[in-house]
């Protein structure tokens, strides 16, 4: 197949996409499919570039605010269908993650331009990206939620309905970026104005205590169930994408009946959205044994140490295949 890579982009998971998209392009070239790679920020990546333009690896913070403002005047989101790697592939391989990338807009260029593309549609993207919207969708469908809020909240009302500690983050971002734990009254309000600095909309959400589980879905089918044993208190940045930062077990020691019981709802939350091929569930599982769904993730990341292909791979499923069964699932939608 003649695939294009849609890469980089402007949020601040830009350094994420960039790595996953080097993992990505090796893996489907090794099955013998043509590779064509697209910056949405920057415009087609000659082969010859790509080892200086798309890193390796993923920092230890995301960029700042500043760089990401510069790249978001060469946006190329609108003209996207000019480019002959684009509008002449057979799939386009979304290594995107959050802002335009994951939120439905960029789906929704592509609808319009009309060559397949990996992940979920605009909806289900947009759902699953605004962290209001897919609690309340996740728990009408039966899926257990953390209580939350969002901001303006003061200070008693976090007290009265969440309590502390407590998790403030902005509603649309990934890689836990802005987010904070929130141990003592006094902190709150910074840990909103830190959010408020990725996002217009923060929500307050109960912290749950325990075990961070994740799930990974392929095909109306969930995958081995993982658990991520963060180097720091929360699986933040710099543990999700450094290796030896965290402990990735798969599948994950569970008894058998929670095991299945996180695949069961994976799979709830992955339809409550309408989601397409695959998708990314991560859970808490609190000490007294209750699964907490904490957001799906429509476009999981492709790293080196990204939980999807741990998650597949457990299951018999290895890197290339996967790759190359989420580009299948695209061409046949």
């Amino acid at each position: 197949m003649k695939i294009t890579v849609l890469t980089g982009g402007t949020s601040a998971e830009r350094d994420v996409a960039l790595a996953s998209a080097v993992q990505v392009i090796s893996a489907l070239r090794s099955r013998g499919h043509q590779v064509s790679v697209v910056d949405t920020a920057r415009g087609y990546i000659a082969e010859k570039d790509e080892a200086t333009l798309v890193p390796a690896k993923v920092g230890i913070l995301p960029p700042s605010t500043a760089e990401l403002e510069k790249l978001q005047r060469g946006v190329l989101v609108g003209s996207l269908a000019q480019l002959p790697a684009v509008k002449e592939g057979e799939v386009l391989f979304l290594c995107l993650h959050g802002g335009w990338g994951e939120d439905g807009t960029i789906q929704s260029v592509l609808e319009v331009i009309g060559v397949p593309y990996t992940g979920s549609r605009a909806l289900g993207s947009a759902l699953a990206m605004d962290k209001d919207l897919s609690k309340k969708l996740f728990a009408e469908a039966g899926v257990p939620v953390a209580k939350w809020l969002m901001a303006p909240a003061t200070v008693a009302e976090v007290e009265q309905k969440i309590g502390f500690p407590c998790v403030v983050k902005p509603s649309k971002q990934g890689s836990t970026v802005g987010l904070s734990v929130v141990k003592k009254r006094e902190d709150l309000e910074a840990a909103i104005a830190t959010a408020f600095k990725f996002d217009d909309e923060v929500m307050i959400e109960e912290f749950i205590p325990g075990r961070e589980l994740t799930v990974g879905v392929l095909d109306g089918v969930a995958l081995a169930v993982g658990e991520i044993i963060p180097k720091h208190e929360i699986f933040d940045y710099e543990c999700k994408y450094q290796p030896g930062m965290s402990e990735e077990i798969f599948p994950a020691k569970l008894d058998a009946k929670i095991a299945a019981e996180a695949q069961r709802l994976s799979l709830l939350a992955h339809d409550a959205l309408k989601l397409g091929s695959y998708s990314r569930v991560d859970f808490r599982l609190s000490p007294a044994g209750k699964l907490y769904c904490l957001e799906v993730n429509t476009l999981p990341g492709m790293t080196a140490t990204s939980l999807l292909p741990q998650s597949a791979a457990a299951v018999g499923i290895p890197f290339p295949e996967l790759c190359e069964r989420i580009c299948k699932a695209a061409v046949r939608r």
